[in-house]
């Protein structure tokens, strides 16, 4: 702290949270992905599927549409949580700053016949003004951001009834062991009791389950593809680090198969007060 009182003398009411996160993120040296990041994956992989993880299932089905008629999927990337509940709302909107992600999602909801899914391109700093204020109010997988706080601020001033986000445990990606192996075990993002200590400043108490999915390293057929995932996070491996991560592929290729251990996302929600 820099006001001069004796760290002794601190509590919790002292901290400030949102100060803590944006210093956690710098240390981290690995800002957020930019939408060109995100245009160029899709342009070189093909356009993404919504709706289809078991993750996206898991989050549907924690979610309570009670009352509920409008939706704003923050971060839809290809409408994987907005698409499958087009057709329970009257409308829908899936807010995004990569225009290859709204292509897909209205593509696809062109495919299934949509047609009340409306597609904003706007990222999380932008101006809000004209973003429409919904029932529900869905950020899954889109809280890893520069200013936590503003993007709390927004996400909930932009629900009337509920909000449902789900933000990183442990602050990796992937396999923790894999970030040690390639030398970027320091380089952890903020996780979710961030999300937590910012919201009971605000006077919110959310509600906190996990979901546990599979790393995203799982399933690749080839080290090549395996290391071309972990590239997608840690981009500049050199030749040594990818040594390392080759001898640790290929000494258990079961536990390689896996992608090592699973990931864990907090699913936090709370309901809005009149």
């Amino acid at each position: 702290m820099d006001d001069g009182m004796n760290d002794d003398a601190l509590t919790i009411e002292d901290l400030d949270f949102a100060r803590l996160y944006r210093n956690h993120m710098a240390r981290s040296g690995r800002p957020p992905k930019q939408a060109g990041e995100w245009d160029a994956r899709v342009r070189k992989n093909g356009m993404p599927l919504a709706g289809t993880s078991g993750y996206a299932g898991e989050f549907l089905s924690r979610m309570d549409l009670g009352g509920a008629r409008t939706l704003l999927d923050v971060g839809c990337g290809p409408g994987t949580i907005c698409l499958p509940l087009a057709g329970r709302l009257e409308r829908v909107y899936g807010l995004d700053y990569s225009t290859a992600m709204l292509d897909a999602l209205r593509e696809q909801a062109a495919r299934q016949g949509a047609g009340n899914v409306a597609a904003i391109h706007r990222a999380w700093e932008d101006d809000w003004s004209d973003v429409p204020v919904c029932d529900i109010a869905v950020a899954s997988r889109a809280s890893n951001v520069a200013d936590l706080d503003a993007a709390l601020d927004k996400l909930s001033a932009h629900a009337r009834l509920r909000v449902y986000m789900t933000h990183l445990v442990g602050g990796h990606f992937m396999d923790p062991a894999v970030a040690d192996i390639v030398g970027r075990g320091h380089q952890g993002f903020p996780d979710y009791i961030y999300v937590l200590n910012l919201l009971h400043r605000k006077g919110i108490h959310p509600r906190v389950d996990y979901i546990e999915v599979p790393s995203r390293l799982a399933g690749t057929a080839s080290f090549e593809a395996f290391a071309a995932r972990v590239s997608w996070t840690y981009p500049d491996l050199g030749e040594r680090e990818l040594a390392r991560l080759r001898a640790w592929h290929d000494a258990d290729p079961a536990r390689a198969a896996r992608g090592g251990a699973p990931m864990r996302w907090a699913f936090i929600h709370w309901e809005k007060t009149a």
